[in-house]
Parts: structure tokens; C-alpha cells; sequence
């Protein structure tokens, strides 16, 4: 169901038993923003959802509490709350002013806002594990973003970051050329995306952060859309295309990192212009999730 971030009336009602009764059809038999069964686009979420559960169950009784920055419709609580540890999970999430999310009142808190502005009333290291699926290509400041995100991420805890990429060097044209030729040409640019990223840029630009480790980058969406679409209703596609993202992250269309925060290392600040650090060696650790 596409638009589904501002929509409300008829459809309001994005509950199981609602969709199933309209005969809806949903990505991993929950989500009704999508029709395909195995939908390749909304596989990060299910990829997400089934680490965070592991997450969840290994905290020895203790409550995980989780902060979903820019959470639009609130996909991301959609594939969480059929997860069979969601109740040993508080879950908050900010968005933009008079948007249409799901299931509101569930959240343990709700912030409206910016993350360009900072999120000022969210207090520095609150959260076990801070998500931002989709939100930093948005920015005009990048940097400023991360600096929210590392500082609401509690030491020892996880920072999940999801960004669109491209093999370089498209995404330099996507970033400086394609946009002023549009303008020029006197045609309007695609999309709100006001960065453009490859990996390795990112994992670059994620270098000025020593506090932080990189524990897993994976991709999706290596081969979908178009044609190919229908394929999305079979599992063998759904796995190919996993397993081709865990092996080649930077050739897929969305990349999603998994980061942790040092042990003992404080709220951080914007680093200077040039600065560098360590991020940590792009490993994977075994992390639980979709079996494929």
C-alpha cells in the first residue's frame, strides 16, 4: 500500500486481523505496504527485527530499550511486535510533525522532531539500541545526524544505520552532478535524498568515530524491481538475494551496519573537519539473523 506514511481514513486500520479481512497482501505476511510475500525491499526489516528479538532475549531479564530514529509509518514496530520477545522490549521512536504512524500509543515514548535539530529533549545515552533505517541521505548535514545518533546510543550498546548506496563512483554524480544538470535542464530531481553515499564512503565518513565498532555490514537488494518483481513471492529469490548481499554489501542498493559503542566511552561530539579514528575492521560476529 504505498503512501502509507501519511495516509489514514479507510485504511487507518493497519492491524493483522484489519488487513486480513480487505484480503490485503503483505510482505512477510505482516507488512501491507507491500504486496509480495518475500518482498526484497522490506527484508532489512525482517533481518532487523529477527537480530533485535536475539538481542531481547539474550538481556537476562532486563528490559532492552530501543530508540527507532525516523521511524515513518512505523514499519520497523510492525515486524518487532510478532516477535516472540517484543514484551521484553520498550520501544520508542521519533518522526516528524502530523505524520500518520502506526499503532502510536504503543510506543514506550514518541518525540516529535528533527534529527537535523538534534533532538535535544532526548537525554544522551538512553538507549540500548539506537536504529536509523533510511533517514541520513535526507540530511543536509550529515554529520550532525551521527553525532545525535553515537550520542543517544548507550555505551556498550548498538547503533543500527541503513543508508542507500552505490558502486562508485555513481554515487559522486548522484551527489554532484546529476542534481545541478537538472536543474540546468530545467527538470526536477527524483526523490528527497540530498546525499549519496557508496560503502566504502560511508565507512569512511563513520572512521571520525573511534568510539564506535563496526560488527556486520550487510546489503539488500542486489538484483529487484522491474521484471524481476514477481519473484519476490518465492522463498529461493528471497534467500538468493540475501546471501548475495551478506557476500557483496557493496553492490546491493541498501546497505544496513550494525555498530557498537565502546564500553566507557561518553556522549560524543561533533569531530572537527578532517578528523579521523578507527571504526573497527567490517566483521561479521554470528549475529542472530534470518537464517538463510
Amino acid at each position: 500500500m504505498p503512501g502509507l506514511e501519511s495516509r489514514g481514513g479507510e485504511h487507518s486500520d493497519l492491524s493483522l486481523p484489519a488487513c486480513r479481512r480487505r484480503g490485503q497482501k503483505q510482505a512477510f505476511g505482516i507488512d501491507p505496504s507491500r504486496p509480495h510475500f518475500y518482498s526484497l525491499r522490506q527484508s532489512r526489516y525482517e533481518a532487523l527485527a529477527a537480530d533485535i528479538d536475539a538481542w531481547a532475549a539474550a538481556a537476562a531479564g532486563r528490559t532492552l530499550s530501543i530508540l527507532d530514529v525516523g521511524c515513518g509509518w512505523g514499519v520497523l514496530l510492525r515486524y518487532l511486535e510478532v516477535r516472540p520477545h517484543f514484551p521484553a522490549m520498550a520501544v520508542a521512536a521519533t518522526e516528524l510533525p502530523d505524520r500518520f504512524v502506526y499503532r502510536k500509543e504503543a510506543y514506550h515514548r514518541f518525540y516529535e522532531g528533527d534529527l537535523a535539530a538534534g533532538y535535544d529533549a532526548i537525554p544522551s545515552e538512553s538507549y540500548d539500541v539506537v536504529v536509523c533505517e533510511q533517514v541520513l541521505e535526507h540530511l543536509d548535514d550529515v554529520d550532525a545526524g551521527l553525532n545525535t545518533l553515537v550520542r543517544l546510543v548507550r555505551p556498550a550498546g548498538r547503533l543500527v544505520i541503513g543508508v542507500p548506496i552505490f558502486l562508485p563512483p555513481l554515487h559522486i554524480l548522484r551527489r554532484h552532478v546529476i542534481p545541478p544538470l537538472c536543474e540546468r535542464c530545467g527538470l526536477r530531481v527524483v526523490g528527497s535524498h540530498r546525499q549519496a553515499f557508496s560503502l566504502s564512503s560511508f565507512l569512511r565518513r563513520l572512521e571520525r568515530y573511534p568510539q564506535l565498532e563496526v560488527l556486520r555490514v550487510r546489503g539488500f537488494r542486489i538484483v529487484s524491481g522491474g521484471p524481476l518483481r514477481p519473484l519476490e513471492n518465492f522463498r529461493w529469490w528471497w534467500r538468493l538475494n540475501r546471501r548475495l548481499g551478506e557476500l557483496f554489501p557493496a553492490a546491493c542498493i541498501e546497505a544496513q551496519l550494525i555498530l557498537r559503542k565502546a564500553p566507557g566511552s561518553g556522549a560524543s561530539r561533533l569531530p572537527p573537519p578532517g578528523a579521523s579514528g578507527s571504526a573497527g575492521a567490517a566483521r561479521s560476529t554470528g549475529s542472530p539473523g534470518i537464517t538463510v
